[in-house]
């Protein structure tokens, strides 16, 4: 006997004089429809090249020695923020300096686990440009700056390190980006397009929604409890998100 229940079918059948019920479901399956990539444009150079680990000098100039400059790291990127491709990418949520060996790194596990043949990456950082001075152990105080040691580039906060896309999906490049962000001295995250927009639309829907008047921005403007005296310039500017 076969009945008709909704979607399901139930079959009835008598083994060894007793009455047994069955039922028939037909599984549903909802696959997602695959990404089309018809607007990826793949750069000149799929793979990333080799940094320098010295920036090159013209005839016979002299490196320069710098100060520490502080104000490299200060702050938030305001300009390589985004995705060029609008696809995925290490994004650096916290400033700090970049040596050759990083970068070095980086290439290496990008270039080794990426298909050249649907995958590229590109450098959203400049070579190491500022130089490091240290002295040697032992020495006393004193007898001016020491000698370049090695070179670094420096990285803001929100600046995005390196990129890479192609015709393939999220998943297959974030385990190639996880792996490097383990190994980097500043932190980081891998993101594609949708996360950045969605971030933007929470920061804006919390700034929109929030009714506490008293936010951090509010306070510093209007110096409670005299807070502008003790506050630093950047604290005072980026209202304490940035050091």
């Amino acid at each position: 006997m076969l009945r008709n229940v909704g979607y399901k079918f139930s079959f009835s059948f008598i083994k060894g004089g007793n009455w047994y019920r069955c039922l028939l479901t037909a599984g549903y399956k909802d696959y997602k429809i695959p990404p089309t990539f018809d607007d990826v444009e793949f750069p000149e150079r799929g793979k990333l090249k080799i940094m320098e680990k010295v920036p090159q000098l013209k005839g016979q100039e002299t490196p320069i020695k710098m100060m520490k400059r502080l104000k490299d790291l200060r702050g938030p990127d305001l300009v390589n923020n985004k995705l060029v491709h609008k696809q995925y990418g290490l994004q650096a949520l916290t400033p700090g300096y970049l040596r050759w060996g990083h970068l070095e790194m980086i290439r290496l596990m990008v270039n080794r686990n990426m298909d050249d043949r649907r995958m590229f990456a590109i450098w959203r950082i400049d070579p190491p440009w500022k130089p490091i001075t240290r002295k040697g152990q032992g020495q006393r105080m004193g007898g001016g700056k020491g000698a370049i040691d090695h070179y670094v580039t420096p990285v803001r906060a929100n600046r995005m390190i390196v990129e890479m896309g192609g015709t393939v999906e999220f998943d297959i490049v974030r385990p190639i980006l996880e792996s490097i962000t383990k190994k980097l001295p500043l932190r980081s995250w891998v993101v594609n397009q949708e996360m950045l927009e969605r971030k933007e639309m929470e920061e804006e829907f919390e700034e929109g929604v929030n009714q506490n008047p008293f936010t951090m921005e509010f306070l510093i403007n209007n110096n409670m409890q005299s807070c502008q005296t003790w506050l630093g310039k950047y604290d005072k500017m980026w209202h304490m998100k940035y050091k």
